[in-house]
């Protein structure tokens, strides 16, 4: 793969934004050798994006560069921390109606 990126070929690079939850957009690039993150998003317009960026789900800061066939993601905000959303979806449904024990014959012991 070191001799091909030595003859000049292009590298081959996948972005991937999420604007809002259920839109995916994806780009396939050919960037040249030495491309970095920050280029892979001009090319397809998100320079300006405030958005957290990445490389395979690995935090990514915009001058890192690139290799063949890696994949740019671009990350939102939470609007939720996720442990907060998880406390107050168990109070709202109680003990007994999640978890383990939610499915538990009628009849049957507490706890089996």
């Amino acid at each position: 793969m070191a001799e091909a990126l030595a003859a000049g070929t292009q590298l081959s690079v996948e972005v991937v934004f999420s604007a809002a939850a259920g839109q995916a957009q994806e780009w396939t690039l050919q960037l040249p050798p030495g491309a970095c993150v920050l280029d892979a998003l001009r090319a397809v317009g998100l320079q300006d994006s405030a958005c957290a960026a990445g490389i395979w789900g690995r935090r990514a800061e915009r001058s890192q560069l690139l290799h063949d066939g890696d994949r740019v993601e671009l990350y939102r905000s939470l609007l939720v921390d996720p442990k907060v959303a998880r406390r107050e979806r168990f109070a709202r449904q109680g003990a007994r109606g999640a978890g383990l024990f939610s499915r538990q014959r009628p009849g049957g012991k507490a706890g089996y």
